[in-house]
């Protein structure tokens, strides 16, 4: 077992730059990539899953304390690839599970078709293969349909939309941030049902936009790839997930040759807070299930 592995907040440098990561729980090993890009970390935080496993949390380059690009346009999936693959190095405890949300799913993706070898499972958690034109209309879709899924509230969700409106131009961290808090409600199934447990989270979030802004030239599409992974993989999505929704996942499920997929009734993006319980019990029986095989 690598030093890496042990309890708290580690450094490895690449190139002169650090990336960051955090270790907490025991058990299988499983390696956690957050979305965004550009998104602290903190957010995917899973205490209940730290219990049957032993998570390292990635702090992405560009965000926290982990080291900036000198040139914001390398903030790409292979850069992300890259870093991730020195974490790896560093735990020393080939292979690892993997688990990407969002973004990081993207991310975790990549990684499963390049290093096959050091994968033992993937878990695709409210991602897609593919962010083409098609999957930028269902988003705008998505967030567009927001008002009308809560009419009591229809002023305040429209404020929401705006809101993520204004993340997605934002050119300073301040606007970033200010965007991604305003644009919290629509993360999840039904945010003012559950504000006084939702509205600390939100409060919290923290985000830099130069990885948001940053350089992916072409669209990420593996589709034609998913056939190549081998690694056990399961795909989880929330139902009212207006980003990374089940249309999305159900590509990932047909596309990958091992995989399983679960669909959350009563959440959107962020499950593993919205049904933590039925979260933590699926992504535990997953990784038992492979190890046990």
């Amino acid at each position: 077992m690598g030093d890496g592995l042990a309890q708290g907040t580690h450094t490895v440098t690449v190139y002169g730059i650090d990336q960051r990561f955090h270790v907490a729980g025991s058990g299988p090993v499983c390696v956690v990539y957050p979305g965004g890009p550009g998104v602290s970390w903190d957010y995917l935080r899973m205490p209940e899953l730290e219990e049957h496993m032993q998570l390292v949390y990635i702090e992405p380059i560009g965000t926290g304390r982990s080291g900036r690009l000198a040139d914001p346009r390398g903030y790409r999936c292979d850069t992300y690839v890259g870093f991730l693959d020195a974490v790896l190095s560093q735990l020393g405890t080939d292979p690892v599970f993997l688990l990407g949300h969002g973004y990081g799913g993207l991310v975790v993706q990549r990684y499963g078709l390049d290093h096959p070898g050091r994968v033992a499972g993937l878990v695709l958690y409210a991602t897609s293969p593919v962010t083409d034109e098609q999957f930028r209309q269902s988003v705008v879709a998505g967030m567009s349909a927001f008002p009308a899924r809560h009419p009591r509230r229809r002023m305040e969700a429209t404020t929401v939309v705006r809101a993520f409106e204004e993340a997605l131009t934002a050119t300073d961290d301040e606007t970033f941030v200010r965007g991604l808090r305003g644009a919290w409600p629509a993360y999840v199934a039904d945010y003012w049902a559950h504000e006084e447990t939702f509205a600390p989270l939100r409060a919290r979030l923290r985000g830099w936009v130069a990885p948001q802004r940053g350089g992916e030239s072409v669209p990420f599409d593996v589709r034609a790839e998913l056939g190549r992974i081998e690694a056990p993989t399961l795909v989880l999505a929330g139902a009212h997930d207006p980003l990374f929704g089940p249309h999305w996942a159900a590509m990932l499920h047909e596309g990958v040759p091992y995989s399983g997929l679960l669909v959350f009734p009563d959440s959107g993006n962020l499950a593993h807070i919205e049904q933590p319980a039925a979260f933590t019990g699926a992504v535990a029986d997953f990784i038992y299930l492979v190890g046990a095989e």
